[in-house]
């Protein structure tokens, strides 16, 4: 029995039939009364879970594929804003209440930075540090042993790079593009391997992560650095090793974003993106990185609002049973959960939450992921039951699909395993080998005399740890004066460049690099600690230049280093 399971005190039995997507204010911890409904009481005898999904009734087998998100950061008590937002969602104040009230088969912990390009779908954060997080996700799963329930799969999109929801006192592993210029799928496999322990240990059982797009054009800006990078060969190689890693941690893997978000500059948080590839180049430019990871293992794929023409013109591959079903399933022969991307998203609310929930269960969806209106999606899927819309037999499929995710060991490990040396080494040697000269001197020291770190805007926290890290590899840095190094990142433009810079560091996509009239340019790919940590062994004189930036750059070659 997994820790999980130990944990919650059930074992799911079950047939072996399956191989296997910011500003609400803190829960009040100044003694604040909780909500009016009584707090999960861990004496309180609990009724026996019901694990056979042909033997569940109709609701308990629509709750199950629901994996909506919550407001608030701890279980049972939470602020006015949290519950007005938990009533409006799910008529409930606190997120055990909602676990309780709809059977849920899983949760979405959710956390938005200033940066994350999926931050315009909700305002709401579940997540400070791993000590609360841990802290809600054993209440969650309180709650739904309470409700005798199986336990609820716990799903958070912790991706690293502009995507991380959990950034506080974890161990940060560097962009997927950081991983795809290092180019070495054993360091990949090693870091992930320690995010994977360190998600376990908060409670953490689905990261929706890697992101299995391969970029296309550079114009696409919604992937970006999600990506591993441009080459379908070596992007699966990394999202097979990504996937290994993360599952020997103890977390399943979420493939995302299928069929494939690489070859469109359109963002489906806003519109339903175009893919206008032929059906030969999207089985060789996105398929790979889906098969590798599927063939890998991985437990979850993602669907994306896509519309991939040259497989189903016209509709979101997420309501699409020719690349759900046919695609997913036949091609690939995908055998675990396939989750929507968020319901909550505009090509999803194009039809009313309980039409667009059974939609996509038919089309070969299994769990539905952050529904706008939960109570409008089970209601919808059970009137769908009734009237043979939606076949009992798709939904028990669905569920038992599920309840095999759920049964996957997770081991039992306590926060202690977060931010260990050996989890900090696993992911400096990603970093290290990842950092990528574009222009310049491939070992240094790159610098002589003093220097000074400057950054464009909203960038202090990367310059600050860059100055630790250099002074700290023996460099003199000062205020103002000397020669100039220049961070810029995520969302900026050529205006955020300094003409004067002799270095200039690009921590996101290499593309700017392009417009940068510095004699040495390099790509870091992430702004992590670890990643500047990195790139001060190099302007020091202490590390080699060893990656290659796995997307083309108009007018520079993929390394100066030869």
């Amino acid at each position: 029995m997994s820790g999980v399971m130990r944990r919650l005190g059930l074992a799911l039995a079950i047939p072996l039939l399956l191989v296997t997507a910011c500003g609400e204010k803190k829960a009040d911890k100044s003694g604040a009364a909780p909500s009016s409904a009584p707090a999960v009481q861990e004496q309180t005898a609990s009724p026996q879970a019901v694990t056979d999904p042909a033997a569940m009734s109709d609701a308990d087998l629509a709750g199950q594929v629901l994996m909506p998100y919550a407001y608030g950061s701890d279980a049972t008590t939470v602020d006015k804003t949290s519950a007005a937002g938990n009533r409006n969602l799910a008529g409930v104040d606190t997120p055990a209440e909602m676990v309780a009230k709809f059977h849920l088969g899983g949760l979405i912990l959710v956390g938005f930075s200033a940066q994350d390009p999926t931050g315009s779908t909700n305002a709401t954060t579940n997540v400070e540090n791993p000590q609360q997080v841990r802290k809600l996700t054993d209440g969650l799963q309180a709650a739904a042993r309470q409700a005798g329930i199986p336990p609820l799969t716990i799903g958070t999109d912790q991706e690293y790079g502009v995507v991380t929801r959990i950034t506080q006192g974890v161990t940060a592993l560097p962009s997927a593009m950081a991983a795809g210029a290092a180019g070495n799928p054993a360091l990949t496999e090693a870091a992930w391997r320690a995010a994977g322990e360190e998600l376990s240990a908060m409670g953490i059982t689905v990261d929706f992560a890697p992101d299995a797009d391969t970029l296309g054009p550079p114009a696409n800006t919604v992937i970006g650095s999600r990506s591993f990078g441009g080459d379908a060969k070596a992007n699966a190689a990394q999202v097979a090793a990504a996937v290994r890693g993360l599952q020997a941690g103890g977390v399943t893997a979420g493939l995302k974003h299928f069929p494939g978000h690489g070859h469109t500059s359109g963002d489906s948080h806003a519109t339903l993106p175009v893919v206008a590839q032929t059906a030969a180049q999207w089985r060789a430019q996105d398929l790979p990185p889906f098969q590798a990871g599927v063939q890998a293992g991985a437990g979850v794929v993602m669907s994306g609002h896509l519309d991939v023409q040259a497989l189903d013109k016209g509709t979101p591959a997420t309501f699409s049973p020719k690349v759900m079903t046919g695609e997913l399933r036949g091609t690939l022969k995908f055998a675990g959960v396939a989750i929507t991307d968020a319901m909550n998203m505009p090509p999803a609310m194009k039809w009313p939450p309980g039409e667009a929930a059974v939609r996509a269960l038919n089309a070969g969806n299994d769990m539905l992921l952050m529904p706008p209106d939960i109570a409008a999606a089970r209601d919808g899927i059970l009137a769908a039951l009734k009237s043979g819309e939606l076949k009992r037999a798709r939904l028990v499929e669905a569920v038992t699909r599920i309840m095999a995710l759920k049964s996957r060991a997770v081991p039992d490990k306590g926060l202690e395993v977060i931010g260990t040396p050996a989890h900090q080494q696993a992911v400096a040697a990603l970093d290290a080998a990842s950092v990528t000269v574009l222009r310049g001197s491939c070992q240094g020291p790159l610098l002589s005399g003093p220097v000074t770190v400057t950054a464009s805007e909203g960038r202090e926290v990367a310059r600050v740890n860059l100055v630790r890290a250099l002074q700290a590899a023996g460099a003199k840095v000062q205020a103002a004066g000397g020669q100039v190094i220049h961070l810029v990142g995520y969302g900026d433009s050529a205006v955020d460049l300094d003409p004067t810079a002799t270095v200039t560091v690009m921590m996101d996509t290499p593309y700017l690099l392009a417009s940068a009239t510095s004699p040495t340019l390099i790509a870091t790919y992430s702004s992590s600690k670890l990643s500047l940590t990195a790139l001060a062994g190099l302007l020091a004189g202490t590390a080699k230049a060893t990656g290659r930036s796995p997307v083309a750059v108009p007018g520079l070659p993929a390394t100066a280093c030869r």
